[in-house]
């Protein structure tokens, strides 16, 4: 398998004899985005994105709204909070709460009969995002 060097890599779906991220760039103007806090994380969404975010305390079907929004980018406006824009909020939907595929941990100490095996599957709420205002 041949190595990749740095004028091979194709990014944001240019071709051949495109400037590379032109479209990307385009399309991402064209789409209201904004960076939301929530679960300690912080997310880049626009309207219509599906995420799985930390699991939150609401059943499927409810309206979620975020109101710690960092930035806001629409086309040529944008808007950065200090540390949150005011006024600003997102709406969303949950589509569902569930538990993430299970991770298996295993501890052991060589040579000593130590062996000590556990599993984890994390909860989350899959959320659509609705409208962005501010």
């Amino acid at each position: 398998m041949p190595l990749l060097r740095a004028d091979h890599v194709r990014t944001h779906g240019a071709g051949v004899g495109q400037q590379p991220g032109v479209a990307a760039v385009e399309r991402c103007n064209k789409v209201m985005q904004a960076i939301i806090v929530t679960g300690g994380k912080q997310y880049n969404v626009s309207e219509g994105d599906t995420l799985f975010i930390e699991k939150l305390d609401v059943n499927a079907g409810d309206a979620v709204v975020f109101d710690q929004v960092l930035a806001i980018v629409d086309g040529e406006n944008t808007k950065f909070g200090t540390p949150v824009v005011e006024g600003a909020k997102v709406d969303a939907t949950v589509v569902k709460n569930g538990k993430g595929k299970k991770i298996r941990i295993f501890k052991y100490t060589p040579k000593k009969g130590y062996r000590k095996r556990q599993g984890h599957r994390q909860p989350y709420t899959k959320v659509e995002i609705g409208k962005i205002t501010f």
